[in-house]
């Protein structure tokens, strides 16, 4: 079986099956930061499928869908339409939403991620 990027069309079934189970507080910020997913780059390993798609943007951080992991991840950005750090978490939406909230409520880094993969020697 080979690997192909996912579709905006699927895409944007995960994110409206997420919004279903979202409700109060985490729902309103979701709906302050998501923007209408679009591709970004990611060096090295969104190269293949034409770079992630980001659905969510709060100030230099982005939410976005690793395809290849299949789950959304909270990555740092420098530069607009470039992540900068590669994380494999299979997480469904609502968890980093989650995360990135309570990241302004708490301050500091309160979540785990997962790297990329290792060279093993």
């Amino acid at each position: 079986m080979t690997w192909e990027p996912i579709t905006l069309e699927v895409l944007y079934d995960k994110i409206l099956a997420a919004e279903e189970e979202m409700i109060g507080e985490i729902l309103r910020f979701w709906e302050l930061i998501r923007v209408f997913p679009e591709k970004w780059q990611q060096v090295p390993y969104g190269q293949e499928g034409g770079g992630f798609w980001v659905v969510a943007i709060c100030g230099k951080q982005v939410i976005w869908y690793n395809d290849i992991e299949e789950g959304f991840n909270i990555s740092d950005y420098d530069q607009y339409g470039q992540i900068r750090d590669y994380w494999c978490n299979q997480d469904d939406l609502k968890y980093p939403v989650q995360q990135l909230l309570s990241l302004i409520k708490m301050g500091g880094e309160g979540f785990r991620r997962a790297g990329p993969p290792e060279e093993i020697q």
